[in-house]
């Protein structure tokens, strides 16, 4: 009877297991390093992608705002997102440093993505779902907040800059003040600001390692953005990146750039 009643009890501690199990376990997993869960898609992880150089990056950076008309990999919407905001380091007593400095390490910003239709490849012919997600900075992933090709709304709200809605997607950085204004008063403002234009210089030197283009943009109507990419009342869009393959790619190397500043020293 005893016996029984172990077995039973055993099998009973195994099926709860299951349970719980299956409730953490991935229902589908794309590509190497993408898993997708019922609420959000874990993103590969960050490494090192490209031979190009820091000095190179800054030499070749340029906005583009023409694309050719095919897909993103995740692997390069996940490069781009995590130099935006992602964690780069966890100190000892638990405190994650971001990708971009912050004043006070208030961390004011938020960021959207916006993925149209059969725009980012994940695996195959597997395209990631169209519509507007948000980047989860602690667990690298991203979580669908509108269903849809939301480019045309943003479009739109930006003052129908081609480039937007022709870009297979597009990064929407929005900031919460109050998270810097608390600490530092007025001058918060400015802190914001500021932090916004170091996640923009990122967002360009990463699209060029990864032989991409990006253009910033600040032309919009405020509130049609936020409506656009659903963000919460109190986030305010400062930026759209679009991002994209370039329909003509920029080149120059360090021996034109040398010409140049010998022509301009005579």
């Amino acid at each position: 009877m005893r016996l029984g009643y172990l077995i039973s009890a055993i099998l009973s501690v195994g099926i709860v297991l299951y349970v719980i199990l299956s409730l953490f376990t991935p229902l589908t997993e794309v590509g190497i390093g993408v898993e997708v869960l019922p609420k959000e898609i874990l993103l590969p992880l960050p490494t090192k992608t490209t031979s190009i150089t820091v000095e190179e990056s800054i030499l070749m950076r340029k906005s583009i705002r023409e694309w050719l008309n095919k897909p993103l990999t995740v692997e390069q919407v996940a490069m781009i997102l995590w130099a935006t905001q992602g964690v780069v380091e966890r100190e000892y007593y638990g405190w994650l440093r971001r990708a971009a400095p912050s004043a006070g390490a208030t961390y004011p910003l938020e960021i959207y993505l916006v993925v149209g239709a059969n725009s980012v490849l994940l695996s195959g012919d597997a395209y990631l779902e169209a519509g507007v997600y948000k980047y989860d900075h602690r667990r690298h992933s991203i979580k669908l907040v509108v269903s849809g090709d939301r480019r045309y709304e943003l479009w739109r709200a930006s003052l129908n800059q081609d480039w937007v809605r022709e870009a297979p997607i597009n990064i929407v950085i929005c900031a919460v003040y109050e998270r810097t204004t608390s600490r530092y008063g007025e001058r918060g403002v400015r802190y914001v600001i500021l932090e916004a234009g170091h996640v923009g210089q990122n967002v360009y030197l990463m699209a060029t390692s990864l032989g991409l283009g990006t253009v910033a943009i600040g032309a919009f109507y405020d509130e049609d953005v936020a409506k656009a990419v659903s963000a919460s009342k109190n986030e305010e869009p400062l930026y759209i990146f679009p991002v994209g393959i370039p329909l003509t790619p920029h080149k120059m190397t360090f021996e034109e750039l040398q010409r140049v500043y010998a022509e301009l020293r005579r």
